[in-house]
C-alpha cells in the first residue's frame, strides 16, 4: 500500500489513556489490520503500534514477504520466541499468550489498547499473563481510514472504472434482449435471468482485476427490497435494479454504483418514482461539501422524496415503503465504512469517499435506486462515477 499512514491521532489516544501500545490480532480481511500493517496474509498476525513505531509479528511462512512489503518499522517471526517449543510445552492457547507477552515486552509494552473486535481469547490470555488490556471504543483507525490519500483515491477510481464496464455489460444484455409473448426478456433462445446477468457482471470484473462476493440484479417486487440479490427471469415493463460493489483483488479497495432500468413501459407511477429519485440524487450531490454533515445531505434527499408525497424513515420510522435506508456510506477497504450519510452522519471532510444512493421502494411498483460514488472536496465533490443516468437501457 503506497501511502504514508498518519497514526498520530491513535498515538494521542494511547497517551491520553496511558497505554503503551495498540495491538491488532487478525488476518488481512480486517481492514484496520491491512491499513496499519500495509500487509496482507490469510492467517492471523499481530500489528503493534507504539509511540516509536509499527511492529509486526508473523509466521515464518510470511516473514520474507512481510519484511519486504509491510509498512512497518520492524518485523519479527514467531520462531524468534521459540513458538513451537512453547506449543509443545504449554499447548497452543497458552503458547500464544506467552509468545505475545514476549513480543510486547521486547517493545516495552505492559498496557494495551485494542480494537472493539479484538479476540476475547487473546485478551484473556494476555490479562492472565499480567498485561492490562483495554478496548478502544471509538474506532480511531476506521476514522483515520475515512480520509483517503491520493493513492487510495486512484485505486477506488480504478475499481469504479471496472464497475462501469461491468454495468455496461449488464445494460447491454438487457437492452439487446428479445421479449417473448409472456413479456420475459430472452437471450440466445433462453430467458434472461438475474443469475445470467450477474455471471456476466462477474466475468467482466474478473477481466478488470476485480471480484465480488455477490451483486444485485433485482426485477419487479424483488427490487423493492434494497438488499434482495434478485433471482429468476427478468421481465419487460418492470423496474430492474442493478447494484454492483466490486473489490480490486490486488489493492483491496471497493467501489459502488447502482442504476435502475426498465425495458418497455413500467407505468406512469414507476416513471414518476424514477424522476423523483433522480431529483433526490441530484439534490443530495449538490449538498455534498466539506463542512456539511452526512445528516445534512441525507435530509436534502428526504426533503425531495417527502415533498413528492412518499414516506421516508424520517417522516415515518415504521414505514416499509418509500425511502427506507440512508442516503449513503463511506467506501474504501470496506464497502460500508465511515463516514455515514444518514440521520447520524457527522461532518464531511476533504478526502472522504461516499456513496449517494437515494431510492423509493414498494412491492406493488418495484424499486428505484440511483447511486454514484464521490470524493468530498473543500467546495463540493468530485464524482468518481462516469455513467449516464437513464431509465431506458441502451445497447451501445
Amino acid at each position: 500500500m503506497d501511502i504514508d499512514v498518519d497514526l498520530s491521532s491513535l498515538r494521542e489516544s494511547l497517551e491520553a489513556n496511558e497505554a503503551d501500545g495498540y495491538l491488532i490480532d487478525d488476518d488481512a480481511s480486517d481492514s484496520d489490520q491491512r491499513y496499519v500493517s500495509g500487509f496482507t496474509a490469510p492467517d492471523p498476525y499481530q500489528t503493534l503500534v507504539t509511540p516509536e513505531g509499527v511492529h509486526l509479528l508473523v509466521s515464518g511462512l510470511e516473514y520474507g514477504r512481510a519484511s519486504k512489503d509491510a509498512s512497518a518499522d520492524s518485523v519479527a517471526r514467531r520462531a524468534d520466541y521459540d513458538y513451537q517449543q512453547l506449543v509443545a510445552e504449554h499447548g497452543p492457547y497458552e503458547a500464544k499468550s506467552r509468545l505475545l507477552e514476549a513480543f510486547l515486552d521486547d517493545h516495552g509494552v505492559n498496557s494495551l489498547s485494542v480494537p472493539r473486535n479484538f479476540p476475547t481469547g487473546t485478551a484473556d490470555g494476555l490479562r492472565a499473563r499480567g498485561l492490562e488490556v483495554t478496548v478502544e471504543p471509538e474506532g480511531i483507525v476506521e476514522e483515520i481510514r475515512a480520509t483517503k490519500h491520493e493513492w487510495e483515491l486512484a485505486q477506488i477510481d480504478a475499481t469504479q472504472d471496472a464497475n462501469e464496464a461491468a454495468l455496461a455489460t449488464a445494460e447491454e444484455l438487457i437492452a439487446s434482449a428479445d421479449i417473448d409473448d409472456d413479456g420475459t426478456l430472452v437471450r440466445d433462445g433462453e430467458a434472461l435471468t438475474s443469475e445470467r446477468v450477474k455471471e456476466e457482471i462477474e466475468i467482466t470484473l474478473l477481466r478488470h482485476g476485480c471480484g465480488l462476493d455477490d451483486t444485485i440484479v433485482a426485477c419487479g417486487a424483488d427490487g423493492a427490497d434494497p438488499h434482495n440479490r434478485g433471482s429468476g427471469p427478468l421481465e419487460a415493463d418492470e423496474l430492474i435494479v442493478i447494484d454492483i460493489f466490486p473489490r480490486d483483488k490486488e489493492t483491496g479497495y471497493f467501489a459502488d454504483m447502482t442504476r435502475t432500468f426498465a425495458r418497455g413501459d413500467p407505468g406512469e407511477e414507476a416513471r414518476r418514482r424514477y424522476d423523483i429519485t433522480e431529483e433526490a440524487y441530484e439534490a443530495a450531490l449538490e449538498a455534498v461539501e466539506a463542512g456539511a454533515t452526512g445528516a445534512d445531505v441525507h435530509g436534502v434527499a428526504c426533503d425531495v422524496i417527502e415533498d413528492a408525497g412518499y414516506e421516508t424513515l424520517r417522516s415515518d420510522p415504521s414505514t416499509d415503503t418509500g425511502f427506507i435506508h440512508s442516503t449513503g456510506h463511506g467506501v474504501g477497504l470496506d464497502i460500508h465504512e465511515q463516514p455515514s450519510v444518514s440521520p447520524s452522519g457527522g461532518e464531511l471532510e476533504p478526502g472522504h469517499v461516499i456513496s449517494i444512493e437515494p431510492g423509493i421502494y414498494d412491492p406493488e411498483v418495484g424499486g428505484v435506486r440511483i447511486e454514484d460514488l464521490v470524493v468530498v472536496t473543500e467546495d463540493g465533490y468530485e464524482n468518481l462515477t462516469d455513467y449516464r443516468v437513464g431509465l431506458e437501457p441502451k445497447n451501445e
